[in-house]
């Protein structure tokens, strides 16, 4: 302890001996400490609390003794270090309990700081007590589910929470004078029963239902309900709203069900032959694999009465009903949904033929076979429709946006496999069409790279979009920015051959597994080099760890040697790679990236190359997508 210390000590004994003396009776810790943190006085409790002598309390940092932090807490620091006047206070925690650390500064008449006084109180008992108070309101009254107590006896209402009565549209006071057969539409003495019966056979029971609001709508719920034995007995009831659950497996059905039905489609559109077994093909997939109740593909015919000429049909029954009139004239075919598409070249949805008036004239049809929805699609060439497929459902309002939106692709598909198979011409847009699907294919097996390597999860898309976007400010001809965006989507494809150990390792590589990562871009280009491309993907793969100075690999080429779209995926690679997170290093940000590429500009990379992505992110504000 330091002369200078010493002397304060005895000078705040002195000064203070009325009343130093009842720090010891105080049962929270006190102790006053210098400008430097050094206590010179402590009571009991603060010895106690230390369990250390006196002796090797004063003149030590009070941070290394009790309380121990890493440094001076921050309302000390406000105190000693920013001259704050007031006294300030911290919450501190340690170990398993909580402190309120309260800091008073002592001055002298010029505002000098002479000691600061430092109480340490335990507040963890209060602490808990009110965090149970705050859970159990919080469960109560904020939770996402009605909470709702009953009578086991007469399912009367005694008790509910506030989402109960918010989401159901009563007031509490309202909701305390019902029963449950007040709000559930579905409710039997019949079912109560069993419901009880479960319940005191199991201890409690579950199932779905439905809840009627105040308005009178209704919404699914999931409901939980068990047995509470205090001073009676009680049943307990939690009420889910499911409306969200059940839209979202309805969607999912849905998708999934014109999704399947597309991708079988689209199976048929490949090894179709001839005209007549792609349209019974289409129909025929569209009930079997779509679970549509019919399909029926017709033609515009340019006849006086403007028919609909069915061209084929399939139904999940033997026999198909006879929807009439069948006509594209413009004066009837607001009665006919297949028209109505023909004319227009648009989708014509209905989403309940029992009520729509356009459905008069085949009501009573489609309610013998049990339809109650269907949708017409034009099959359009170029601006014309030359025929429509149809398709009916047993349930009403099914065909929403996101189906609609697929099974328009699926029509523009039937129609472009049908002019496909009627006009040799069009041979190179349906060998375009098939490319497409191809290269659809090769990026759902480049997405298998980044399944085995979770970190990179998104690498090659966002390095695909940013040389694309580099290729757009060099002002390339768009035929090679599309084919350099592609070369971007699989240019990591090699890594399918890099141990999934490796790929995934959460820290830096080591000589040999960098060695086997550094074969991916040959890999790559032995995957891809026998599949026939427009331009040359395999080899822009294979370049794209390359460098200007020949420093890169797998071939060590130099400047000219390399292409020019192999020199952007350089530049978008190290970008993207270096503003993303890696297991090893958090992601270092876009300016850092910048940084690197403009550092090697022209050893590295081409100069261009980096001109041009710097402008797009600097000038034009481009953000790299997550």
């Amino acid at each position: 302890m330091t002369d200078s210390t010493e002397d304060l000590r005895k000078q705040i004994e002195l000064a203070h001996q009325e009343w130093v003396a009842a720090l010891d009776a105080v049962e929270d810790p006190i102790f006053l400490y210098d400008n430097k943190f050094r206590i010179v006085r402590a009571n009991r409790a603060y010895q106690r609390c230390a369990n250390i002598p006196f002796k090797e309390i004063i003149g030590r940092p009070y941070f290394q003794i009790f309380p121990k932090t890493e440094g001076p807490l921050p309302a000390c620091r406000r105190t000693v270090e920013e001259n704050e006047k007031e006294g300030s206070e911290d919450e501190i925690v340690l170990g398993d309990k909580i402190y309120r650390s309260r800091v008073f500064p002592v001055r002298d008449e010029l505002g000098k700081l002479l000691y600061c006084v430092h109480s340490i109180e335990d507040i963890t008992e209060r602490k808990q007590a009110e965090a149970k108070m705050r859970l159990f309101r919080t469960l109560l009254d904020n939770s996402g589910d009605a909470i709702e107590v009953l009578d086991p006896v007469t399912l009367r209402y005694l008790d509910i929470n506030e989402t109960g009565c918010r989401d159901w549209g009563y007031s509490r006071e309202e909701l305390l004078t019902m029963r449950v057969p007040d709000v559930d539409p579905f409710y039997s003495d019949e079912a109560g029963e069993m419901v009880k019966a479960q319940i005191q056979q199991t201890g409690h029971a579950r199932f779905e239902g439905m809840r009627r609001r105040k308005d009178g709508s209704t919404f699914p719920i999931e409901v939980s309900l068990k047995f509470i034995e205090l001073e009676q007995t009680y049943v307990l009831g939690i009420v889910r709203d499911i409306t969200e659950r059940k839209q979202h497996e309805l969607a999912l059905q849905r998708s999934n069900r014109a999704l399947r039905t597309i991708s079988a489609g689209n199976e048929a559109l490949i090894h179709a032959t001839e005209e007549s077994q792609l349209l019974q093909e289409m129909c025929n997939v569209a009930v079997k694999v779509g679970g549509y109740g019919m399909a029926w593909i017709g033609y515009a015919r340019d006849d006086a009465d403007k028919t609909i000429e069915k061209m084929a049909q399939s139904c999940l029954g033997q026999e198909c009903p006879i929807l009439l009139p069948l006509t594209w004239d413009k004066t009837q075919h607001e009665f006919c949904p297949a028209g109505h598409a023909i004319i227009s070249g648009k989708p014509k949805v209905l989403q309940d033929i029992l009520s729509d008036p356009e459905a008069n004239p085949w009501r009573e049809s489609a309610r013998q076979f049990g339809f109650a929805s269907c949708i017409a699609l034009p099959l359009m060439d170029g601006d014309r429709a030359f025929g429509t497929l149809v398709l009916f459902d047993d349930k009403r309002n099914v065909f929403d946006a996101d189906e609609v939106k697929v099974l328009e692709e699926m029509s523009g598909d039937l129609a472009f496999g049908v002019l496909t198979l009627r006009v040799k011409a069009a041979h190179q847009e349906h060998e375009q069409r098939l490319h497409k699907n191809m290269l659809q294919t090769v990026e759902a097996i480049a997405s298998i790279v980044e399944m085995r390597d979770p970190y990179t999860s998104g690498h090659q898309a966002r390095v695909a979009d940013i040389a694309k976007e580099i290729a757009r400010q060099m002002g390339l001809p768009e035929e090679q920015i599309q084919a350099i965006h592609l070369a971007g989507l699989v240019h990591d494809l090699g890594k399918i051959r890099i141990p999934a150990e490796i790929l995934s390792k959460p820290s830096r590589l080591n000589e040999v597994e960098y060695s086997l990562i550094k074969m991916h871009p040959e890999a790559g280009y032995e995957i891809l080099k026998g599949v026939e491309f427009s331009w040359p993907i395999a080899e822009m793969v294979r370049q794209h760890h390359e460098r200007m100075d020949g420093s890169g690999y797998p071939q060590g080429l130099k400047g000219e040697e390399i292409l020019p779209g192999a020199r952007i995926l350089v530049v978008a690679d190290v970008v993207e790679a270096m503003s993303s997170h890696r297991p090893y290093r958090p992601g270092l940000g876009i300016d850092a990236a910048l940084g690197e590429i403009i550092q090697g500009r022209s050893k590295l990379y081409d100069p261009q190359v980096v001109d041009a992505c710097v402008a797009l992110f600097k000038e034009r504000g481009y953000v790299i997508a997550n």
